[in-house]
């Protein structure tokens, strides 16, 4: 009921003010680094509907607890009103919450109690005879308060799922996307030469479609901002402030570049990585115009939501494809990727660079200023490693012995991949061949071909940067700036 009546309400307020994803966001703002990236690695993009689960079982198990001590005293009903409280203070101290943002929440705590001393008031004081159990006649009261639970439990749902249409719909994002028109670049981006794209079966498409595009960010509830709402601010080390509606922007000439964005909690041979062709503004020509300080050496972004990411403002200025993005792959950002506006940095893993639904851009400096992720230990400037990945042959599949194909995707963002080797068991290093190279930015297909040979096998791969380096053999877990090592596969040949 508590949180039935929250959502309710917070529908009619503002999404923003419901108390589970106040509980939520706040779950994941402190969760340790050692689980926060054991989450990610077992269930990857499904981590935030496995959060929602295992709140909702915390809080039916919580349910069960205050009712059993509301059963002499009222001590549920005060464990309850602290919980409302407490949950009153971190909803207060979510990004753009004012006092009407406790509302909902204590609407909710009030309804809790009021149907918690109801029910209680006509539950059963003691169990049941067996006996008597069998003559329905003689438990009407254990009935009517069976009844009067499941009553109270639908209203619940029914009120929460009101709530949240509700929020769906006053939000008027989805209505506003479909209206919004991707400008059409000024420079488009070079299509991708013959061959980049080998047509092996498994292997990774040069280009991610929008719908199965990595999404790992810490938004519980997407952020609801219409392009007509929408503002960007520069300021901070600047010359002179900056403000941008989205209007402000469309008149500028756009660009269109294909980057690959990589995230860093990306394990191993993880496929939180994709490629995509995204339309928009130089970010160095905007920085520009607000007149950068010399002494500044640091962008620090903000979303909607209230993450934040610093990016180091070489990265921005050093010629490099660095872009206010607002179209991905030919259409307008999807909702989930940071309608209306987000950044994209080559070179640099997200946590640092691609901020979604971005908002603000204050010109600062890495010892004056920290975002989100660096506040938790993570490194400040977040270059991204070079990497190789195996996508065929599958993990401990089987293979048709004969002609054979290892294939997978290597990467080594703003510096390109000028090779790949393959290790079958203990032998030799043999070179790949290498896709053709679109840019430096983006990802590279490789393919090797081999006789195999039956038994059981395990291949490795290695890949090296444009500038000649070797990728690492040696292992590390993504915290505190990416994972690194040789991707393994092991399989049988029949």
């Amino acid at each position: 009921m508590v949180l039935g009546i929250a959502e309710l309400f917070a529908g009619l307020i503002d999404p923003d003010a419901s108390p589970f994803v106040a509980l939520g966001a706040t779950v994941i703002d402190h969760t340790p680094e050692a689980l926060r990236e054991f989450a990610i690695e077992q269930f990857g993009t499904r981590d935030k509907p496995v959060l929602f689960l295992s709140m909702s079982l915390v809080m039916v198990l919580f349910a069960v607890a205050v009712g059993l001590l509301e059963r002499r005293r009222p001590y549920g009903s005060a464990l309850l009103v602290a919980l409302g409280l407490f949950v009153c203070v971190i909803v207060l101290q979510r990004p753009n919450a004012t006092l009407v943002f406790a509302i909902p929440t204590l609407l909710g705590t009030a309804a809790g109690v009021v149907t918690l001393r109801f029910l209680m008031a006509r539950a059963p004081l003691r169990a049941p005879d067996p006996v008597a159990v069998a003559d329905e006649s003689a438990s009407p009261s254990r009935r009517r308060f069976l009844i009067l639970a499941a009553g109270a439990t639908a209203v619940a749902a029914g009120t929460a799922i009101a709530g949240r249409w509700i929020g769906e719909q006053m939000r008027a994002v989805t209505a506003d996307l479909e209206r919004f028109v991707v400008p059409r670049p000024r420079v488009a981006a070079a299509p991708p030469p013959a061959g980049t794209d080998p047509a092996v079966p498994g292997l990774t498409e040069f280009v991610t479609p929008n719908d199965t595009f990595y999404r790992i960010d810490t938004a519980l509830r997407i952020p609801a901002v219409t392009s007509e709402d929408w503002r960007l601010r520069i300021h901070g080390m600047v010359d002179r402030e900056i403000e941008l509606t989205m209007a402000d922007l469309l008149r500028r000439p756009a660009v269109e570049k294909i980057i690959t964005l990589t995230c860093v909690s990306n394990e191993v041979g993880g496929d939180l990585i994709g490629n995509a062709s995204w339309i928009g503004y130089p970010l160095a020509d905007l920085l520009a115009e607000a007149g950068v300080r010399p002494d500044s050496d640091m962008v620090l972004s903000t979303s909607a939501d209230g993450f934040t990411a610093g990016t180091p403002v070489a990265a921005l200025t050093d010629g490099r494809d660095a872009l206010l993005a607002v179209g991905m792959n030919g259409a307008p950002l999807p909702v989930e990727h940071g309608y209306p506006a987000r950044l994209v940095v080559p070179g640099l893993y997200g946590y640092v660079s691609a901020t979604k639904w971005v908002v603000d851009l204050e010109l600062t400096r890495f010892d004056m200023a920290r975002a989100y992720w660096t506040q938790r230990g993570w490194s400040a400037r977040g270059p991204i490693k070079t990497a190789a990945r195996i996508d065929v042959p599958a993990a401990y599949g089987t293979v048709a012995a004969g002609p054979a194909v290892v294939a997978g995707v290597a990467w080594a963002q703003h510096r390109g991949i000028s090779a790949v080797e393959v290790q079958v068991d203990d032998g030799p290093w043999k070179p790949a061949e290498l896709a053709p190279e679109y840019s430096l930015d983006t990802w590279r297909q490789w393919t090797w071909r081999w006789d195999a040979t039956p038994g059981n096998h395990t291949v490795r791969v290695r890949a090296t940067d444009g500038a000649g380096v070797v990728q690492t053999e040696q292992q590390a877990d993504p915290v505190p700036d990416g994972a690194t090592g040789w991707h393994t596969r092991s399989f049988r040949v029949e």
